[in-house]
């Protein structure tokens, strides 16, 4: 393995233990031992094991031996090594995952009787004790030792020359860079747990909400969860030019409610009440009824688990808060990048002509809520009752759908003998929430794919949603089955992922069968305006949550109230900065309604990085077949986003594509009102 000068990857934390000296005189001994070629990678290995070493470890000459006694000289060794610890691992984290899938089946999936007791299932965490136990056998020193960590800088500088095989050992060294107590780790799982379950069960019976004059808009027993279903059914609406403005209006109103905590608790998960959005009132019989507003349960679900992420922050050296795992070890994209890249583009000169163009093709003034227009995609024209029909008719029930997976797998160009592979590793589900995809972490394990299946069979929003999901299943089994080695599964980051399932949603209506008579170049020019303005919506969003765990991070006795107020305060912000220019209404608190900020922390932007390489890709796709590519591309594994994009596409994560594409695109597109 070919070495240069490069950073040691980490502070030492624990410099009473093993100090600066101890480090030297370790790396002088193995130098003298095994020789010099290697002292870049001996020093490397041995600072890192002493920024976790603890006085329990043993004792400084304890250290010196162990370094010693377990440094892996041989490459040939060390190779057969890491192949030893790619199964190992797998057995230990597919195991795991699939032990977490089993618990959780009775909050995630409908077949199951729900009972209180499930929660404590779900919220326990079978991996909680993995560090403890690794750093208490040594295991975890082993490996820091002999396979050290890369900072992000060094994956992307070093890694443009790294084999296969040299990849392998970078991902092995990511896996043991932390020391979290098991009562720390099992914290972080039981308050996203219940962050989640809170969200799950976050219903609101729309066919209960009535106007100022007792009317109602939707099916009685159309129930839809927060805030992905409200935001779909408010995409509906625009076919409806009678009455999906109201309808639109009626569902932003409950929005606010639901970001300002003031929604009665009474009409959450319940249908007993009927509820006037517009006046805050409920309704009994036709009687006025008490409501109690929500107790800032919201934002104290926000404040749980930053308390949790943060109580972990020094026994994680290389990612000293929540915010740098979250980007510099999870994206592995700097959120100082990632935020500029975001204002870059919402800050753009092309939103205002976007929205100007979406005014005229609605024929009114702008509303908030219009961040989620739809009228690019080919389904906008299309009545929303049609689609139930079309997605109830085919997939009558949960069979019909699985059945037809590799059908529409074959359609997008993959062989048939994939398709059958992918689909004989994915098992679906019927969602409690709103849907998700659940990779495997073992070859001998199926990804999930969770949808809403109703009694009248799959409508129109579980199936685009089941389509998304599925993207995600895909990418998942080739990513775990295709790679080179075991440490390279996976995705850059939960963007790349997002950017396939974006892929197969966006062609929802064409492996429904849906023909659409539209001239090639109008396709192109509306699925760029459409990814636009989907970053654009998205971006603000997480905008507004990176601007809240920094402040969280500022004010950290901060109470429940404290955080409502700043998140609603910073939403309104990032919207007069980048939204009211484009709308003309200031303050709208809209951009806090993302279920994301409560549930999955930090994690909103994945989706417009997901845009930005769905866009890429789709560019990569003109003219290609995507059954053929998304294999070959896909198999690359876990590199830096930056050596995925270069390797497979031969382009750097940029929004200039879009940004450009846009305004060739605003151009040519017709002004035409659904």
């Amino acid at each position: 393995m070919t070495m240069v000068m490069l950073s040691l990857g980490c502070k030492t934390v624990n410099q009473n233990v093993i100090g600066d000296d101890t480090i030297a005189l370790t790396t002088n001994q193995l130098v003298e031992k095994y020789g010099g070629e290697e002292k870049v990678r001996m020093e490397k290995g041995v600072r890192q094991m002493a920024a976790l070493w603890e006085s329990k470890d043993g004792t400084k000459e304890e250290f010196t031996n162990y370094c010693l006694e377990n440094y892996i000289a041989d490459e040939a060794v060390r190779q057969r090594i890491f192949e030893r610890l790619c199964k190992q691992f797998e057995a230990i984290f597919g195991g795991f995952n699939k032990m977490a899938v089993s618990l959780l089946e009775p909050t995630h999936v409908t077949t199951f009787e729900y009972f209180p007791i499930d929660e404590a299932f779900g919220a326990w965490s079978p991996m909680s004790h993995f560090e403890e136990d690794f750093f208490s056998n040594k295991i975890a020193f082993y490996v820091m030792l002999n396979f050290p960590f890369y900072t992000l800088e060094e994956k992307n500088t070093l890694g443009e020359q790294w084999s296969d095989l040299e990849w392998g050992y970078a991902r092995m060294g990511d896996v043991f860079i932390s020391r979290v107590p098991a009562d720390l780790a099992q914290k972080i799982s039981d308050v996203t747990t219940y962050a989640d379950n809170y969200i799950s069960d976050y219903n609101i019976y729309v066919g209960y909400l009535v106007d100022d004059e007792q009317n109602t808009f939707f099916p009685e027993d159309m129930a839809l969860i927060t805030h992905w279903n409200l935001r779909d059914e408010l995409k509906t609406q625009y076919a409806d030019a009678e009455q999906g403005l109201k309808k639109q209006q009626m569902i932003y109103e409950v929005m606010k409610h639901i970001i300002y905590q003031t929604i009665p608790t009474e009409v959450i998960n319940k249908n007993d009440y009927t509820w006037n959005p517009y006046q805050n009132k409920i309704y009994k019989d036709g009687a006025e009824a008490k409501a109690t507003p929500e107790p800032s349960t919201r934002y104290e679900h926000l404040l749980n688990t930053f308390k949790a992420m943060q109580a972990i922050d020094q026994y994680t050296p290389m990612y000293p808060t929540y915010i740098s795992r979250k980007f510099d070890q999870e994206f592995e994209l700097s959120q100082a990048e990632v935020e500029e890249l975001f204002i870059t583009m919402v800050g753009s000169e092309q939103v205002k002509q976007v929205g100007e163009l979406i005014a005229k093709r609605l024929g009114r003034d702008l509303q908030p809520f219009d961040i989620w227009y739809d009228g690019f995609k080919s389904r906008s024209n299309i009545d929303p009752a049609e689609l139930d029909r079309m997605t109830q008719t085919k997939y009558p029930n949960q069979d019909a759908f699985v059945k037809d997976l590799p059908v529409i797998m074959t359609k997008l160009g993959f062989t048939s003998e994939k398709a059958d592979f992918v689909c004989n590793h994915v098992t679906v589900d019927p969602s409690r929430g709103a849907g998700h995809a659940w990779e495997a972490a073992m070859k001998d394990d199926n990804a999930r794919l969770r949808t809403r299946i109703g009694d009248k069979g799959m409508d129109y929003k579980g199936y685009n949603i089941g389509t998304h999901e599925f993207g995600h299943n895909v990418e998942q089994t080739i990513t775990l089955h295709d790679v080179p080695n075991y440490m390279m599964r996976g995705v850059p980051n939960t963007a790349f992922t997002e950017a396939l399932a974006f892929v197969f949603q966006k062609r929802d209506l064409e492996l429904l069968g849906y023909v659409n008579n539209a001239a090639a170049d109008e396709e192109d020019y509306l699925t760029t305006l459409d990814i636009f303005w989907g970053c654009y919506e998205i971006m603000g969003v997480s905008l507004v949550d990176m601007r809240v765990w920094k402040w969280m991070y500022e004010n950290p006795t901060a109470t429940k109230e404290q955080v409502k107020d700043k998140v609603i305060e910073i939403a309104k912000e990032v919207w007069n900065t980048y939204y009211y220019p484009v709308f003309g209404t200031k303050d709208e608190p809209i951009l806090a309604v993302y279920s994301h900020m409560i549930c999955s922390p930090l994690y909103l932007s994945a989706y417009p990085l997901g845009h930005l390489v769905e866009f890429q890709l789709e560019n990569y796709f003109k003219g290609k077949t995507v059954g053929v590519e998304v294999p070959r591309l896909f198999a690359n594994g876990r590199l830096t986003p930056q050596q995925w994009m270069k390797k497979g596409l031969n382009a750097d994560l940029s929004v200039n594509a879009i940004l450009e594409a846009t305004t060739e695109a605003v151009k040519a597109i017709p002004v035409q009102t659904p």
